[in-house]
């Protein structure tokens, strides 16, 4: 049975793009040009997968009043902000709301392409039982390759599908640095140096907010990024 994923982007050519991509992987997409048509559609039926961008016509930020309505819905819908507006501020905006991963228009229909199926890939191993699998073990933390999941100090680190891919990029060989190029070639997005930095600040809050003691990512100037060895 096909997927359903549905866009909420309010220009026409990109969202007629972003639709015959995901119809191309086999994916039935529908679109929505702003936020009161999504809003009727979905009360009448839950896509699988929603790609919002934050700004919806005249409205600044409909994209984030939209996301909280369907976070408010559903706790497991997977949720992908794709917007030009890549700002510290809006993507720690976006993801307090409960988005599952925030990108940037800058990425290639592929890379959204395959940013939707690791979501969905991540969706269905959560649910299935636990089972053997790739499993990376360092002092506190616990890496679930299949099921992408962190944990450290068996509490769940909530990791956007990018933020994991960075995780793992480091702490797969310790002590060995990891440059930008490297993590954005790890994560499957194209972003700049301070988006990136960024990132790794949002990492370390979130295992921070469970250990304020955790000082395991070392930030190597000019180089990169570190998991301690």
């Amino acid at each position: 049975m096909s997927r359903t994923v549905a866009i909420v982007e309010d220009e026409p050519d990109l969202r007629t793009n972003y639709l015959e991509a995901l119809r191309r992987y086999g994916y039935e997409a529908v679109g929505f040009a702003d936020r009161e048509s999504a809003t009727q559609a979905f009360a009448l039926r839950l896509p699988d997968l929603v790609i919002i961008d934050v700004g919806l016509g005249d409205e600044v930020e409909g994209g984030f009043e939209l996301c909280r309505h369907l976070r408010a819905r559903s706790a497991g819908l997977p949720i992908l902000f794709l917007t030009a507006r890549d700002s510290d501020l809006d993507v720690i905006s976006g993801l307090r709301l409960g988005a599952d991963d925030y990108l940037s228009k800058s990425i290639s229909l592929p890379q959204l392409t395959a940013r939707v199926a690791a979501l969905f890939r991540r969706l269905e191993a959560l649910r299935e039982p636990v089972k053997k699998e790739s499993v990376i073990s360092l002092r506190a933390l616990r890496l679930e390759l299949e099921r992408m999941r962190v944990t450290w100090n068996a509490e769940e680190v909530p990791l956007t599908l990018t933020e994991f891919w960075m995780v793992h990029a480091l702490v797969r060989h310790p002590g060995h640095v990891r440059s930008r190029d490297q993590l954005m070639r790890e994560a499957e997005v194209v972003v700049d140096d301070a988006t990136i930095t960024s990132h790794i600040k949002r990492i370390r809050r979130k295992f921070e907010a469970l250990d304020d003691k955790f000082d395991e990512i070392d930030t190597v100037h000019g180089a990169g990024y570190r998991w301690r060895p």
